[in-house]
């Protein structure tokens, strides 16, 4: 299990829970106060062209290839939808998007470990990275109206250091006040405080 003490790291119940929302507004919250690298990964299950969620699909899966995993770095364009463009407007200084097969996914974390600046606070939306790497703080996003999580949040809900109900309505506030990120010599270290009862 990699060590990532730099990482702030966000994981979600389902589709559509907020993950981008709330990377966002982490990345705002300290943009300029240090280098933030962002990163979003897709991981997949196996190599089949059939796309899990149904119908077309988005081409994630059969983007990769023969290659285990497919590492970009997203360029700054102006009016784009893309969850990694959203975190550059945001004030990312670089967003990445890993697509990995889920056996992958540790190579893949190295090899944008060797893009980002070593210095950087990484802001990370997966749920699969979690078994591959103990991140600072573990958020999980909630959609208030979900029943059944997603199998690959069922395996890391229980290692949440905080977790949110659907971050496209919640108060930042609360959760910016439990998160510190300050420099230890060269690195960086998010601290995540004990909730109040």
């Amino acid at each position: 299990m990699i060590r990532a003490d730099h990482m702030i790291l966000i994981g979600s119940s389902g589709r559509n829970a907020g993950k981008t929302t709330l990377a966002a507004a982490l990345i705002n919250r300290w943009k300029g106060l240090f280098p933030i690298a962002a990163l979003k990964i897709t991981s997949i299950a196996n190599r089949s062209h059939q796309c899990p969620r149904g119908g077309e699909g988005c081409g994630a899966c059969s983007s990769l290839g023969a290659a285990p995993f497919v590492l970009e770095e997203e360029a700054p364009q102006a009016g784009s939808e893309k969850d990694t463009a959203r975190l550059l407007h945001a004030g990312a200084d670089q967003a990445f998007w890993l697509r990995s097969l889920f056996g992958a996914l540790e190579e893949g974390y190295r090899a944008f470990l060797e893009k980002a600046p070593p210095d950087a606070l990484v802001i990370c939306e997966s749920n699969s990275l979690r078994e591959a790497v103990a991140p600072a703080c573990f958020i999980m996003v909630r959609n208030s109206g979900e029943t059944e999580m997603k199998p690959a949040a069922a395996r890391v809900a229980a290692l949440a250091d905080i977790t949110v109900q659907s971050a496209l309505t919640d108060d930042f506030s609360r959760l910016f006040d439990r998160l510190t990120v300050e420099r230890d010599g060269a690195a960086l270290r998010v601290r995540v405080r004990p909730q109040e009862r």
